[in-house]
């Protein structure tokens, strides 16, 4: 039987799958068999928390009611989310989470960098044109 930590491994709980059901159906109307089926990717584990039925229980609701209703459910859930933390991104070599404490050399330095990401939004073009734009605003000479 799945076991359930709320906050910590004392108030470990067995998990009842008639009181997930119950907690879904007051955001929407999610049939059984979706439940247990997006209970199979949890399934290797023999304890987990309860955060991770609070995500699957969002996104059922999401897939059977609407994003409202999912977004809701996480508000009112939130409490077994812990506490928040900050994003850190690394940043020229620097693990930071925000530029305020930065001189302005470093974040002239951040601005004039280019962005890369995995699925880019933009197209080669508009990448050249953005380089010349700061090329020109340098004053450098750029070859295309």
């Amino acid at each position: 039987m799945k076991n359930i930590i709320y906050f910590d491994a004392q108030d470990m709980k067995s998990f009842d799958l008639d009181r997930f059901k119950k907690s879904l159906g007051a955001y929407a109307s999610v049939p059984e068999d979706a439940v247990k089926k997006a209970l199979k990717s949890v399934e290797q584990y023999e304890n987990m928390h309860v955060s991770v039925l609070v995500e699957l229980g969002a996104a059922l609701i999401a897939k059977y009611g609407d994003e409202e209703n999912a977004k809701k459910y996480l508000a009112d859930h939130d409490q077994y989310f812990g506490n928040k933390f900050e994003r850190l991104r690394r940043i020229t070599g620097y693990l930071v989470g925000t530029l305020d404490r930065w001189n302005d050399g470093k974040k002239a330095e951040e601005h004039d960098r280019i962005k890369h990401s995995v699925n880019s939004s933009i197209d080669d073009r508009e990448r050249m044109a953005r380089l010349e734009e700061m090329s020109v605003a340098r004053n450098v000479a750029y070859a295309a």
